[in-house]
């Protein structure tokens, strides 16, 4: 079943798809006849529809292309109609008059090609081996990119630059007079060889960026210099950046820290940070690290390309993970390949015990969770007039598991029973990825949104003044500010390479101070007793926790992440196990209220909320956080710092043992003394003579 909000996106694909064809059938029809009017009017329509859609929405088009029917074909089409239909008209010459015109039009669509066949170069010189980012690379004669039309918009060019030869051979058609098609052909011509001239300028070697093998020395020369010694390594789809974005503000914390990518495009998908970034997008490239100063890294996740880091033997490797639950994807066998395995506390260990995947007790690490730390404690039941609740479910997961997500069977019932308390302030916030696997979930999840909306409509009360969403506006300018980096629209990835040098200042510091000046303006912007759908980035899920009295969520680190803030919480059971065998399975649930499907237990835990007394996992909760993230003191970011000049020993070591071996291997060289020495205890030089 398709989501809610796809319909009108699929009416408007199909809507623009018969328009067009309507058009081009309306065309050759009109050039068969010939009637004139209807003969322009299609054609002009024809071309400025494409045209509009191309820089409107072209994914309105994509069926097309994927049919072979793309820009190029369609313009191709429509111009020889054109042709067509000018020979059908009385009073043009087809000698003298209509064949200059083919031959200026075919002068035009090899220009065309000519244009894309040096968009190509370009591109090709202006994708180097590598992309950073917080570094200085002006070395390598970075240059701004290209105007977007000439060099990478293939289908936007041709039509752009067709606007006034259609035009001409139009108005030649309605007068009958060549000389407009001539004038529009012209003009057509003269502008798509200016511009293939003006980009050809970026061939020169004065725009032109250094060779690979010169890349590749400079960024050895860099290495040397910066002489990194812990990076993460993060490989993985667009949706996916969240996992090494956790881990920014703990890497910040370590000496000479790096970011080591592999998709060109997840550049631009880390979130400010301080840390130099480099990505390697073939692994030739990347083994120029084995060389450098780097002794190890850190994996937030696994990724099909992280063996290939793996194969460099002077880095230790360490799997952090980015985030811990009682899923059996938090002790994945690949975690074995890792020298080590970094968890939060003891109850990862007996995890990974129990799953008997491989990973021996002496490779894990207990280093807590230190990114915890924004998350404020427990301060007592609520005081206010509402209790804010957080349903955070997960997303459906891979497997098809009914209890990974309690979205499906679960969700509605869960936010009925909060909508239907007066005194509930619910702040809903599904995973990203719900609905990415199971339909079902996108489904329940847009039905969810409109239960809330509804509810919303249904409750009424003091509102906070424009002053309250001006505050809002003017930090989320300055946010803004520090987080992003304006770049044009036709700027390319050497033009932001060239863009996102090396940051001045604190940028960090000045991030964190802003972001929760943001928070505090986003909760005072809007009504204490106004439900909310956060779907944004912003606020994220701690701020969300420090906004919360209760959680509700499933099985996932999301639930861990919150005990360290030692509040009420309580997951769904939608896997089908009595209670008694879910909290024997999943240990995480051991210190909350365990919800049915039809979440008839939602009134009782509400009320426990409420009054401390009447609820009973109080002691359980302090005792399962520190099961889950191990003791307070020493702090998280100590205990993962430790663990990092630790492993950083072992590679220390490991070389050292290396440099050795060979040492001992390879002889050393006789000296001129050795050698007389041997001549002078065997036998005589004269008998050698």
């Amino acid at each position: 079943m398709p989501s809610a909000g796809l319909a009108p996106r699929r009416i408007a694909q199909l809507s623009a798809l018969l328009a067009m064809f309507a058009l081009f059938t309306a065309q050759i029809v009109s050039a068969l006849l010939p009637n004139i009017p209807l003969f322009v009017a299609a054609g002009a329509a024809g071309l400025v529809l494409d045209t509009f859609l191309q820089y409107r929405d072209p994914g309105l088009l994509a069926p097309l292309s994927k049919v072979r029917f793309d820009a190029l074909v369609r313009q191709l089409l429509r111009d020889m109609l054109i042709l067509v239909g000018l020979l059908r008209i009385d009073g043009i010459d087809p000698l003298r008059e209509q064949a200059p015109l083919l031959v200026a039009l075919i002068a035009f669509y090899a220009v065309h090609f000519a244009c894309q066949a040096v968009s190509v170069l370009v591109r090709r010189t202006r994708t180097l081996p590598i992309v950073t980012r917080n570094i200085d690379a002006s070395a390598l004669r970075l240059t701004a990119s290209p105007p977007r039309i000439l060099a990478r918009r293939q289908a936007h060019r041709l039509l752009t630059f067709s606007l006034p030869v259609t035009a001409g051979l139009l108005l030649t058609a309605a007068t009958k007079d060549a000389v407009w098609g001539f004038a529009g052909v012209g003009a057509g011509l003269a502008l798509l060889f200016l511009g293939t001239t003006y980009l050809a300028t970026w061939l020169l070697p004065k725009k032109r960026a250094k060779n690979e093998q010169q890349v590749m020395e400079w960024l050895d020369g860099w290495l040397a210099e910066y002489r990194p010694t812990t990076a993460m390594y993060f490989s993985g789809g667009t949706t996916s950046a969240y996992q090494a974005n956790m881990w920014l503000s703990t890497l910040s914390q370590l000496e000479k820290p790096l970011i080591v990518l592999r998709e060109r495009f997840m550049v631009q998908k880390i979130d400010a940070t301080d840390v130099p970034v480099i990505c390697f997008p073939k692994v030739s490239t990347m083994f120029s690290l084995e060389n450098s100063t780097l002794k190890m890294m850190l994996h937030p996740a696994n990724a099909a390309k992280t063996s290939q880091v793996l194969r460099i033997p002077t880095i230790k490797h360490a799997f952090i993970n980015h985030g811990e639950s009682d899923k059996l994807s938090s002790c994945n066998p690949y975690a074995k390949a890792y020298d080590e395995v970094w968890v939060a506390g003891p109850a990862a260990r007996e995890r990974y015990a129990l799953a008997e995947v491989g990973v021996e007790d002496k490779d894990i690490v207990e280093v807590g969770r230190p990114q915890l730390a924004p998350i404020r404690p427990y301060a007592g039941p609520p005081t206010g007039a509402y209790t804010t609740v957080l349903y955070a479910p997960t997303w459906e997961g891979w497997d098809g598991n009914p209890g990974n997500t309690s979205v499906v069977l679960a969700g509605e019932n869960i936010v009925r029973q909060l909508l239907a308390d007066d005194k509930v302030r619910l702040l809903y916030k599904p995973h990203p990825m719900t609905g990415s696997v199971d339909p079902r979930a996108g489904a329940a999840n847009e039905r969810i949104k409109a239960m809330i909306r509804e509810a919303n409509t249904k409750r009424s009360g003091a509102r906070p003044g424009p002053e309250a969403a001006a505050e809002l506006a003017r930090r989320t300018a300055e946010l803004d500010k520090l987080t992003s980096t304006s770049f044009r629209a036709s700027a390319d990835e050497m033009e932001r390479m060239l863009l996102q040098g090396t940051p001045s200042g604190n940028r960090e510091a000045a991030i964190a101070e802003a972001t929760l000046a943001w928070e505090r303006a986003y909760w005072a912007s809007f009504p204490e007793w106004e439900h909310r759908i956060i779907t944004e980035a912003r606020p994220a899920i701690f701020a969300c926790f420090n906004a919360s009295d209760l959680l509700i969520s499933d099985v996932s680190s999301v639930v861990s992440d919150w005990l360290s803030s030692e509040k009420p919480y309580s997951v769904a059971n939608t896997s089908g196990l009595p209670e008694v065998a879910f909290r024997a399975a999943f240990p995480t649930v051991s210190a909350g209220v365990v919800l049915t499907p039809k979440a008839d237990g939602v009134p009782a835990l509400l009320e426990s909320v409420r009054d401390p007394e009447k609820d009973r996992f109080t002691q359980a909760r302090a005792e399962l956080k520190e099961q889950l993230l191990g003791p307070s003191d020493p702090p998280s970011l100590v205990r993962f710092d430790l663990a990092v000049k630790a492993l950083c020993a072992k590679a220390d070591d490991r070389r050292a043992r290396m440099e050795s071996r060979l040492a001992d291997e390879v002889p050393s060289p006789r000296k001129p003394e050795e050698s007389s020495d041997e001549l002078s205890e065997g036998e005589p030089t004269e008998a050698l003579a």
